[in-house]
């Protein structure tokens, strides 16, 4: 067992999963996340980066392997990531042995580190709430919830809170403040995108960078990516794919016979619970024979 308690939080390492709590000050974000159990099949590898005030543990996943890392798609800060822990000036020698720990069980299990075609972590739990800026975004599991403040535009507050189930949403964006840009939480409605900008959206948060709080409308997006249909799917080329939709997956180059095999049992076992639409699943399908 190789542990390292810091105000900013605690990691433990049991050989096979890297149990993550934060500290009680930490982001809005990783406290609202939670407790966290990275299975090692998840982890890419895992780094400490030493400065003169001790450093930082950071632990990267596989692509594709967080929906909350797949929601962020990189703009997630240091402190915001529930995946990297400040280590202070006496504790780097832990941090290094616990470095050395994670990566001799990667290496003895022959962990890959590239990209997944599932999600390996749960996930924000639900209900989730989030946001800012102009409103607030919640989700059960089932459909959405917008609720506009008095500082929202009253081509939102005209109509009250804006409610739509997960089989009305496309897609999904989550983009923070940055400098004097405002960020926004973004869905994208079944008929096509909106032409209106985030502040007269009403599928649309728009957040102003006030508040660390507002960083929590990304894990709304996380929730609701995971439960899209084909979400899953698109993993399989998480560089490429948008962030904006469950798109269905393509198929593996031609001429590796097994890997074809194996995509198309994996294709059916989406299929069957309900991941894939039969029309995605067909569609997905039908690339993959074309290969073969």
């Amino acid at each position: 067992m190789a542990e390292i308690i810091q105000r900013d939080g605690t990691w433990t390492f049991d050989g096979d999963t890297v149990r993550i709590v934060p500290g009680g000050k930490a982001h809005p974000v990783r406290l609202e996340l939670g407790e966290i159990a990275v299975p090692v099949q998840a982890v890419a590898g895992i780094s400490f980066e030493p400065d003169r005030k001790g450093g930082r543990l950071r632990l990267r996943l596989r692509g594709g392997a967080c929906p909350v890392l797949r929601a962020a798609d990189g703009r997630l800060k240091d402190g915001a990531d529930p995946y990297v822990l400040t280590v202070e000036k006496d504790r780097t020698g832990v941090a290094e042995y616990f470095v050395d720990e994670v990566r001799n069980t990667l290496l003895i299990e022959q962990v890959p580190d590239g990209p997944v075609d599932r999600f390996l972590l749960p996930g924000p739990a639900l209900p989730v709430s989030g946001g800012g800026g102009d409103g607030t975004a919640s989700f059960d599991g089932e459909s959405v919830r917008l609720t506009w403040n008095w500082k929202a535009e009253e081509s939102k507050t005209a109509g009250g809170p804006t409610t739509f189930p997960l089989s009305r949403i496309a897609g999904v964006r989550w983009m923070p403040s940055i400098g004097l840009e405002n960020g926004y939480l973004r869905f994208e409605p079944v008929e096509g995108p909106v032409s209106a900008p985030p502040k007269y959206d009403t599928y649309a948060l728009d957040l102003w960078g006030i508040s660390k709080k507002e960083h929590t409308a990304v894990l709304v997006a996380a929730a609701v990516l995971m439960r899209l249909p084909g979400a899953r799917a698109a993993l399989a080329a998480p560089e490429a794919a948008p962030a904006l939709a469950g798109a269905a997956e393509p198929a593996p180059p031609a001429g590796d016979h097994d890997t074809l095999l194996r995509r198309l049992r994996e294709l059916g076992e989406l299929h069957r619970a309900g991941v894939l639409t039969d029309e995605e699943f067909s569609t997905a399908k039908q690339a993959v024979l074309r290969s073969m």
